[in-house]
C-alpha cells in the first residue's frame, strides 16, 4: 500500500496532543504545588484512550442498531469483502448491516483480527456493485491501516483535554484574593484554547486517515473511479437523507465514508474533508494509473 506523508502527519497531530496534556498538567501541579497531580491526569488519559479503543465496536454497532449478517444472508455482501481481504492478505471482518435509510458504510473493531464493515440499508439500496465494491475497499483499509486505533486514542485525549477545561473552569476562579495567577492563567487558556485545539486537532487527524484510506481503498479495488463516483452520490444522499443529529451518533461519525449530519455538519470541526477534494484526489489517480 501507499506510504503516506499523511501517516507521519497524523502522529506529529497525536503527539502535539498529549503534549497539551502534559503542558497543562505541569501548570496544574506547578499552580496547586502537588507535582503528582500530572501523574493523576496522565493516568486518566492512559485509561480514557484504552476504555475508548477496546469498547469502539461495541459502541458504533450499538448505536447504528447495527446486526450481524451470515454468508446465507448476504452472499454478495461476503464475496466481495472476503475478495478484497484476501487481495490485502488480511483477516476478514465481520459484517453487519444498520437499519437506517442513510447511505453510509463505517469499519471498526480493535485489530484486523476483529474488524467489523458495517453498512447501513440505505447504501447498499443506492450504490452499484461495482461502487460498492469500492467502498469496502475504503473500509477495509481503515482497519488494516489501524485507524480506529488512531481515531480512538485522537478522540479519547481530546476528550480529556476538555475535561481538563472544565477543572479549570471549576477551580481556576476560586481562592479570593490569595488566588495564584498562574492558576488564573491556566484557567483562561485551558477554558477558551484546549477544547479548540482538541477539536481542530482531532477533526485534522481524521480528515488525514480519509484522504490515506481513499487512496489505499482505490489501490486495492483497482477502481479509483469507482470509489469517486460512490462517493459523489453518497454526497447527495446524506444531503437527502441525513442520520438525525444526536450525542449517540456524534461519538462515531467520524468513522463514516460520508459525513452522515450532510452540509449542516460544521465545516470548521468537520471530521470529513470536503467531498469535491476527495473525488478530485481520486480522478487524479485514476489519471496516473
Amino acid at each position: 500500500m501507499h506510504h503516506h506523508h499523511g501517516r507521519l502527519r497524523t502522529f506529529g497531530l497525536l503527539a502535539f496532543l498529549f503534549a497539551l496534556v502534559l503542558l497543562v498538567g505541569a501548570i496544574i501541579s506547578a499552580a496547586t504545588q502537588t507535582p503528582e497531580m500530572i501523574f493523576v491526569f496522565g493516568f486518566i488519559g492512559v485509561i480514557s484512550v484504552a476504555i475508548s479503543y477496546w469498547n469502539s465496536d461495541k459502541i458504533a454497532l450499538r448505536a447504528m442498531k447495527a446486526y450481524p449478517v451470515s454468508r446465507e444472508q448476504a452472499p454478495q455482501l461476503y464475496a466481495m469483502v472476503e475478495e478484497l481481504a484476501h487481495r490485502a492478505g488480511q483477516p476478514v471482518p465481520r459484517i453487519y448491516i444498520s437499519p437506517t435509510p442513510t447511505p453510509n458504510a463505517f469499519a471498526t473493531g480493535r485489530n484486523p483480527n476483529n474488524g467489523v464493515v458495517c453498512f447501513t440499508e440505505g447504501i447498499l439500496h443506492l450504490l452499484s456493485e461495482r461502487e460498492l465494491r469500492a467502498v469496502t475497499g475504503h473500509e477495509l483499509m481503515h482497519i488494516y491501516n489501524r485507524d480506529i486505533l488512531i481515531s480512538s486514542v485522537a478522540a479519547a485525549v481530546a476528550g480529556f483535554l476538555t475535561t481538563i477545561a472544565q477543572f479549570f473552569f471549576l477551580f481556576g476562579g476560586r481562592g479570593g484574593r490569595q488566588q495564584n495567577p498562574l492558576m488564573l492563567v491556566g484557567a483562561l487558556v485551558a477554558v477558551i484554547l484546549m477544547p479548540l485545539a482538541a477539536g481542530l486537532i482531532r477533526s485534522a487527524i481524521s480528515r488525514t486517515r480519509e484522504y490515506d484510506a481513499d487512496a489505499d481503498g482505490a489501490e486495492l479495488s483497482g477502481d479509483p473511479l469507482a470509489l469517486a463516483s460512490a462517493l459523489e452520490k453518497l454526497h447527495h444522499g446524506v444531503s437527502r437523507r441525513p442520520l438525525p443529529e444526536d450525542p449517540k451518533h456524534d461519538a462515531h461519525a467520524h468513522m463514516m465514508i460520508a459525513n452522515p449530519f450532510g452540509p449542516r455538519a460544521k465545516q470548521m470541526f468537520s471530521t470529513h474533508p470536503p467531498m469535491e477534494d476527495r473525488i478530485a484526489r481520486l480522478e487524479a489517480l485514476a489519471g496516473r494509473r
